[in-house]
């Protein structure tokens, strides 16, 4: 089923209502091209709940060690998370720029110190929804969830990379989706996705 919201054709998945883009769009993240880029620019933090704010002062101590100096002054200073001018509940960020949860590996690559921690059995939680869901954006309204993509120049080589191994946006962000929504949820999803792609193919 198709809804409209702001003029934006979507499909339907229970109570949200999900970006066409999910089906049409080919992704797979390059890090080896943007040496992951997304933990760095922008404005503001990632956003995240109350839950996940506590979550991260718990865990904070795991990954203490694997944090930039001047991102362990700023959570010293202003703790772990903000309210941005939004009004949105975010984590911090140091040098204008970078998470305060981010680290450099070899040639520069950026990665996040929580999933770090989680893949070597740290910590028993991977990251914040919003950053395991990227390049997704959720907005709640009173009666359902929009599921967006968000566009950003620096993941054209995912989207290249994507298109060459044949991979969907929604395929690629299954785990998480599957985290955030469920699998019941997940499942729907594709078989609209396919219903779509059946009917109106490449694009």
């Amino acid at each position: 089923m198709k809804e409209e919201v702001e003029e934006t054709v979507m499909l339907q998945i229970q109570d949200t209502l999900v970006s066409l883009d999910l089906a049409e769009r080919f992704f797979c993240c390059n890090l080896d091209s943007c040496l992951g880029e997304c933990c760095i620019e922008g404005d503001a933090g990632a956003p995240i709940t109350e839950d996940e704010y506590n979550k991260l002062k718990e865990i904070l101590p795991n990954v203490w060690d694997d944090l930039l100096p001047s991102a362990q002054e700023r959570i010293k200073e202003a703790g772990v998370g903000y309210v941005d001018e939004e009004g949105d509940l975010v984590t911090q960020i140091v040098d204008g720029r970078n998470c305060v949860f981010t680290c450099y590996g070899e040639g520069g690559m950026c990665h996040c110190a929580i999933e770090k921690a989680f893949r070597e059995g740290r910590v028993d939680w991977r990251k914040p929804i919003s950053c395991y869901l990227y390049p997704l954006r959720l907005t709640r309204y009173p009666s359902f969830t929009a599921v967006n993509y968000h566009r950003w120049k620096i993941c054209k080589c995912a989207e290249v990379l994507g298109r060459k191994e044949g991979i969907r946006l929604y395929r690629f962000l299954e785990g998480p989706l599957v985290e955030r929504f469920g699998r019941e949820w997940y499942d729907e999803l594709c078989e609209a996705c396919e219903a779509y792609l059946a009917e109106y193919g490449d694009k």
